[in-house]
């Protein structure tokens, strides 16, 4: 975070975009184009910057939000978005480290 000039406050979140929101596939392989209409859909992310006051997310996590709640901000030629942590919908897992029981779900 050190290499950005900014400090987030209080329950502040600053949270990198996971890719644009172009084409994508289903899990069948079908190309679903940018412009299709769909409902609500929830985007994922990357913590940057943290908050003092943030209590369950971590700088490092992916996070789960609402793309409709956000507010955008440029910093060093790179687009964030800001959030406060009770827009944030869930943080995913981290991934494992091969080590457990082997079940996937």
């Amino acid at each position: 975070m050190s290499d950005l000039p900014i400090r987030m406050l209080n329950d502040r979140l600053l949270v990198s975009l996971d890719g644009e929101a172009g084409e994508r596939r289903s899990s069948a392989g079908i190309v679903i184009p940018a412009t299709a209409v769909v409902g609500k859909r929830l985007t994922w992310g990357a913590v940057v910057a943290a908050g003092q006051h943030v209590r369950q997310v971590e700088v490092g996590d992916r996070v789960l939000f609402d793309p409709e709640d956000r507010a955008e901000v440029e910093l060093a030629g790179a687009t964030y978005v800001l959030l406060r942590e009770k827009d944030v919908h869930a943080v995913a897992e981290p991934r494992g480290t091969g080590e457990g029981t082997g079940l996937y779900l």
